[in-house]
């Protein structure tokens, strides 16, 4: 058995099925899938309005999380899992995409509020706090068109160098952060990729 103290829940924002696979707005899932790839694992178990896995990562038990309850209701996955499992508040990793901030960037924060991004609002909701780690992939602006289009719209070949690049980074921050820390994981790699 896993002590409390010992268990980690990344979890990445996205939209369920086919339909939305590799949009922008999916980039939570990109990441967790790309990470998971890397592990040799599949989320695959539906638990708690999410896929899950559950597996060890530098010696820590860690479960990877893709809502499956659409964006907007996010929270509801999320909160079930953290009560569930008993996650520290500092255990818990949001990824998510970002229109506010450059394509390609990772932004890591310990805490914040969830801005305009109505998943992030979802699990602020339903958690009751804010205080917990996110790390958001940056899409950049949409360059005037309507948003909901954008987020929901695929990758461009433009746009795949950049945000491939994001992900291959935001994979690796994961990583630090299980075995070392938000900090640590803030220091290497929030940036631009």
């Amino acid at each position: 058995m896993f002590r409390e103290k010992e268990r980690y829940l990344l979890v990445g924002l996205g939209n369920p099925g086919p339909k939305y696979a590799n949009t922008r707005h999916n980039m939570g899932f990109i990441v967790l899938d790309r990470l998971a790839g890397e592990l040799q694992v599949s989320i695959d178990k539906l638990k708690h309005k999410a896929l899950i896995t559950e597996t060890r990562m530098q010696g820590k038990h860690v479960l990877l999380a893709k809502p499956q309850t659409f964006m907007n209701l996010s929270g509801e996955a999320v909160a079930e899992l953290v009560r569930y499992y008993k996650i520290p508040k500092d255990h818990l990793m949001v990824v998510y995409d970002d229109l506010d901030i450059p394509a390609g960037t990772i932004r890591i924060r310990k805490k914040g509020s969830a801005g305009t991004h109505n998943g992030m609002r979802s699990v602020v909701s339903q958690l009751g706090y804010d205080d917990f780690p996110r790390m958001r992939i940056g899409l950049g602006s949409n360059g005037g068109t309507d948003i909901i289009d954008y987020v929901i719209g695929r990758v461009t070949p433009k746009e795949a160098g950049p945000l491939g690049r994001a992900v291959e980074q935001a994979v690796k921050a994961l990583v630090c952060f299980v075995a070392e820390g938000t900090d640590k994981a803030m220091n290497k790699y929030n940036g631009e990729c």
